[in-house]
């Protein structure tokens, strides 16, 4: 019971609950938009807002909290740190970092890639500035919030975050056949086609670059079986 009780008035002397409650505020917030936005199709979805909300939660505790060691009880600055304000240090590290994110994020046709990992760089960010902050607990806290976002929204995807996208490339002999078998292997593998470019050649052979939305990648040897058993495919890139 003794370990207990210094346990619990640790977390409360420390503020720890309160900048839980409020990552978890932040956490919850960021889903509901992230939900409204995967809803409408856009690109960043559940997951990326999350991580968003949760890493700017934890950066603004660290303006309120993560400096006392540097002042007195009076409000002035403790002897031997002249006077400095580590906050503007900080400040840059975040607006840095965002330009370090951007590198990662890119245009697939369509579609826009990169946005979760981004965000994941700008949170991890956060995290390394609450560790040279000293604030330590929290910096576990938000490193164990954002890893169960990341698992959970894997495992039980929602709405945009469920789909990958590719580019599917595919030559071949036009004929009704092949049109109704493509239409029913896309049904049959939830393919959405967000952009399509065709073009014809004096053969009858078609040309077909698709953009495309799946929830699971096609495997080598589906492709190779579909190829076998139409043989009006020339090609096929996926």
């Amino acid at each position: 019971m003794e370990l207990i009780d210094n346990v619990i008035n640790y977390i409360t002397n420390h503020h720890i609950l309160s900048c839980l409650v409020r990552l978890i505020a932040a956490l919850i917030c960021g889903a509901f938009i992230g939900l409204e936005r995967t809803k409408r199709s856009k690109e960043a979805g559940i997951r990326t807002h999350c991580i968003i909300a949760c890493a700017s939660a934890l950066i603004m505790i660290i303006s309120k909290y993560g400096f006392g060691d540097m002042i007195d009880a009076a409000g002035n600055a403790i002897a031997g740190t002249r006077g400095v304000d580590p906050s503007r240090i900080a400040a840059q590290v975040v607006s840095g970092i965002s330009f370090l994110g951007a590198g990662v994020i890119f245009k697939n046709g369509n579609t826009v890639k990169g946005l979760t990992t981004a965000a994941g760089i700008w949170a991890t960010a956060g995290v390394g500035m609450a560790c040279g902050a000293g604030m330590y607990e929290i910096a576990g806290i938000v490193t164990l919030l954002i890893l169960v976002v990341q698992m959970l929204m894997h495992r039980f995807s929602i709405g945009n975050d469920a789909y990958s996208t590719s580019e599917i490339r595919i030559t071949l002999v036009d004929t009704p056949e092949i049109r109704a078998a493509l239409k029913a292997k896309q049904a049959e593998l939830g393919i959405d086609v967000t952009n399509s470019r065709i073009t014809t050649c004096g053969d009858n052979t078609l040309n077909l670059i698709l953009q495309v939305r799946m929830k699971n990648a096609i495997p080598f040897n589906e492709v190779m079986k579909f190829m076998d058993e139409h043989p009006e495919i020339k090609s096929l890139s996926v």
